[in-house]
């Protein structure tokens, strides 16, 4: 009986001694796989460019979360076929595939260097060759990060798309090619592909910003309006007004009650008669911001700028407050949102996403009720805001103070959204140069 028991005993103890080891083992196991990050060339298929390439990528595993890093190599899906398992390769292959297993090896170094792995750190390591040898591409991706870090989302695609622009113009390109004659090549690329010269402008604009960045000698600077310089280009002034007689006939629409194009007109007509403001601050308003019949916000688009940014203050007309009693939504809570798109708590790019839909669902609607109404042009969101500046204007106010509604830095900017006199007007103020005249029988 005595030796039972100890049997019993000894094998309830094996068997605790075996189920410790196990989740020891496990354990040990899943901290092995935490700290352990691998690197493999990757192929961006999901992201192809126009030319057909995709980018090459070094993909780094760890704990179960991926990150891409840039090696600034493009390559037709076929063509990394062949320049990663082909048996023979062609000399340009042999090259690119060095260089791709140099990037490779590189970032193993850099895991296997780390004391504690991090995406920051590897980023650090890796990009240091691409910065030493003064990379644009380099540098974009450096400040796109810094503007994802401070929320300025739509920013930072903007910037995105400039730098795949370059991208796909020269590969590797570098600050020191960054010269007047080369500056010129790209608008001329930009145009054989079809591409605005408003976006060249906006382009190179953003090209000129990283370049600014850099600890580059003034003297070699490519930008500027001098001889032997690259001047930005700059597209002509669409004028984006209404007239008060097309704005009265959108006014006197009538729409289906609750329906998306009854709300699209409203938020239409709440801008324009807001100082022309735009969707994003729309959105963010809150009835903190309203005191009394003043409503009172600063712009997003300006809250980074060096500048103090201006508060603009907008007077509440009875037909804005009509907007807000129907669609705004009640809160006795001040920090709340007037209208009911975003909600607190959510994400820089879903709050970017809610925006860019909103701004299209107005962009369709109040476009087909111009449509119906006989208005011959093509009205957006945009007219709202010029619209606003303009209708000042011809009813005598001064540019500065309708700078100063608009939340302009400058006279001149606000200039540049006033629009002319419409015809009838010029010729009636113009009929006093011949009052006198007479003609000759």
């Amino acid at each position: 009986m005595c030796f039972l028991r100890l049997l019993f005993f000894v094998v309830l103890f094996v068997c605790f001694v075996f189920l410790c080891y196990f989740c020891v083992t496990n354990v040990l196991q899943k901290y092995l796989d935490m700290k352990k990050a691998e690197a493999s060339i990757f192929l961006d298929e999901h992201r192809p460019k126009k030319n057909g390439k995709c980018s090459v990528k070094i993909k780094i595993t760890f704990n179960r979360k991926r990150k891409y890093f840039s090696t600034g190599i493009d390559l037709a899906p076929e063509e990394f076929q062949k320049v990663m398992y082909a048996k023979r390769r062609t000399k340009e292959q042999k090259e690119i595939y060095a260089k791709l297993y140099h990037f490779n090896e590189k970032a193993d170094t850099i895991i296997n260097d780390l004391h504690v792995f991090s995406f920051d750190a590897f980023e650090e390591g890796f990009f240091e060759q691409r910065n030493i040898q003064n990379s644009v591409s380099f540098a974009f991706d450096k400040y796109i990060e810094q503007l994802k870090l401070e929320k300025r989302i739509g920013t930072a695609v903007s910037y995105q798309c400039a730098k795949r622009s370059f991208d796909e113009f020269k590969d590797n390109l570098t600050f020191a090619e960054i010269t007047p004659n080369l500056l010129k090549k790209y608008e001329n690329w930009m145009l054989e592909n079809d591409r605005s010269i408003s976006t060249v402008g906006i382009y190179t604009r953003s090209l000129r910003t990283i370049y600014n960045l850099q600890n580059i000698d003034k003297s070699v600077y490519p930008f500027g309006t001098g001889k032997n310089k690259y001047s930005i280009p700059t597209s002509r002034n669409i004028k984006k007004a209404l007239t008060v007689e097309e704005l009265v006939k959108i006014y006197n629409y009538q729409s289906t009650p609750g329906t998306t194009k009854d709300m699209a007109k409203d938020y239409w007509l709440f801008l324009y008669l807001c100082n022309g403001m735009n969707v994003k601050d729309f959105c963010l308003l809150k009835w903190e911001n309203i005191d009394g019949n003043i409503l009172r916000y600063k712009r997003e688009k300006t809250k980074r700028s060096k500048k103090e940014s201006r508060t603009i203050s907008i007077a509440l007309k009875p037909e804005s407050w009509d907007i807000i009693k129907k669609w705004g939504r009640p809160s006795i809570n001040k920090d709340a949102y007037i209208f009911p798109h975003l909600q607190k708590g959510i994400s820089p790019e879903k709050e970017r996403a809610i925006y860019q839909q909103l701004t299209k669902i107005i962009n369709k609607y109040i476009d087909q009720i111009a449509s119906e109404l006989g208005i011959d042009k093509k009205v957006t969101t945009y007219f709202a805001r010029h619209s606003f500046a303009t209708v000042l204007k011809r009813s005598g106010a001064q540019v500065e103070m309708i700078s100063e509604l608009l939340g302009h830095s400058s006279v001149n900017i606000t200039e540049s959204y006033l629009d002319s006199f419409e015809n009838e007007q010029i010729q009636k103020q113009t009929d006093a140069l011949t009052s006198g005249f007479k003609k000759a029988n």
